[in-house]
């Protein structure tokens, strides 16, 4: 009896897999299917762009809102039927998904477990709580936003391509100041690529040190029309410019979050241009009116100058000067003559005293002593006589008398009992 043969023992795991022990391709199938199925739905935002009804299933295709992404599903008429309205095609809708792997032909399929189309109410609501967000950190506040220049050099334009907004701008800004240059980028403006272009061209012209301001321009629309320039990352970027930026998005009624973000807010693009630049006329104007002013107050001040020049010539002073330098030369020669009469009395009175001293001082020198008869008599050291006991018989001294003096032989002394009190001239001083 022939043996079976021996069985073949699989791989546990995909990664322990060999070219000489391969999984079964009905095994990867049916691993693939036992993973992709315990995968739990999502929810997910995304916009119909096509839809396929047959019988009892409809295959829609759905592209995100903010990329290039696109994911084919299938949805039975059960879910659709629970729908107030038919789905149509460019709605914007939440839809609960399922993948599911078809394990005969091994693709891969998502299911639409449920749908829900977003009305504008959810719209609404969704950009109130965004906005309350972004005020709340600040990005609204008007202490931070940034003044146009009076007069731009060059303006960077973000609007559609060939749009009736960019026409606008171009048009009524060359109007009001015909020396404006734009630096024009055509993005698009609404769909899933608004987003990422306009924040292209934004940081693209923030960077270009020649751009003094930028406008982002668009004509009216619906409000999904007009949702990117609502969406979170374009605001922020808005936010983050260095360069003044001005919304002008829409009508009116029209108030994205751009609005709220942007240094200046324009109503419309026709509105946008009038106010980044100035009108020429207006300015003109402008300049004639004070150059008008100018002129009539230079006059004012001129006439107002000759009436006072006028009023100082009839003062007596102006009118007569001779008389101010008459008085003046009077008063000189008064004030002359009081000093010199009080300097010659000075002097007189001053001469009169050094007459005085000198008559005193005459009269008390030791000259006008001798004048009267009086004798110095001195011994041979030169010291002054002024006692008999100071000379002895034969002493030789020295007599000074008023005109010359002479030497002497003492014959003889005589005491006296009086003595002399007169101590003024010190023994050892010559006269």
């Amino acid at each position: 009896m022939t043996e079976p043969p021996e069985r073949k023992v699989l791989a546990p795991t995909a990664a322990d897999t060999t070219p000489d022990n391969p999984w079964p391709l009905q095994l990867l199938s049916q691993k693939l299917k036992t993973h992709i199925e315990k995968a739990p739905p999502a929810w997910v935002e995304a916009q119909v762009i096509e839809l396929n009804k047959r019988a009892n299933v409809s295959y829609l295709t759905l592209r995100d809102i903010d990329a290039e992404v696109s994911l084919s599903v299938t949805v039975w008429g059960s879910v659709l039927s629970r729908l107030e309205a038919p789905l149509e095609r460019g709605s914007r809708v939440v839809a609960q998904l399922k993948p599911d792997f078809w394990l005969k032909t091994g693709r891969l399929s998502m299911q639409g477990q449920d749908i829900r189309p977003v009305g504008l109410g959810d719209l609404l609501a969704r950009i109130e709580k965004l906005r309350q967000a972004l005020a709340a950190e600040g990005l609204f506040d008007p202490r931070r936003k940034k003044p146009l220049p009076l007069l731009p050099h060059r303006i960077g334009l973000i609007t559609g391509r060939n749009s009736d907004a960019m026409k606008d701008v171009l048009r009524n800004a060359a109007l009001r100041w015909p020396a404006v240059e734009f630096e024009v980028r055509e993005v698009a403006v609404q769909g899933v690529n608004a987003v990422t272009g306009v924040i292209g061209a934004l940081e693209e012209l923030d960077a270009d040190p020649r751009i003094d301001v930028i406008v982002i321009a668009r004509g009216g629309g619906s409000l999904e029309d007009l949702l990117p320039f609502s969406h979170e990352s374009l605001v922020r970027a808005v936010a983050a410019a260095l360069t003044p930026v001005v919304s002008a998005i829409g009508h009116e009624a029209d108030r994205p979050l751009l609005d709220e973000v942007a240094d200046l807010r324009a109503s419309t693009p026709t509105d946008a241009a009038k106010r980044i630049v100035p009108d020429v006329g207006e300015e003109l104007r402008r300049v004639d009116q004070a150059r008008t002013q100018l002129n009539r107050r230079i006059r004012e001040m001129l006439d107002r100058e000759a009436e006072r020049l006028a009023y100082l010539r009839t003062r007596p002073v102006l009118a007569n000067p001779q008389s101010m330098l008459t008085a003046k030369h009077d008063d000189v020669a008064a004030l002359g003559g009081r000093a010199l009469t009080a300097v010659r009395t000075q002097v007189g009175r001053h001469s009169d005293q050094l007459v005085h001293l000198r008559a005193q001082v005459r009269a008390l020198s030791p000259q006008k002593t001798l004048d009267r008869g009086y004798a110095v008599v001195q011994l041979d050291d030169r010291s002054i006589v002024r006692s008999s006991e100071q000379v002895n018989a034969g002493t030789l001294v020295k007599i000074r008398v008023a005109v010359g003096d002479f030497t002497a032989t003492a014959t003889s002394t005589t005491a006296s009992s009086t003595t002399s009190t007169d101590t003024s001239t010190d023994s050892k001083e010559s006269v």
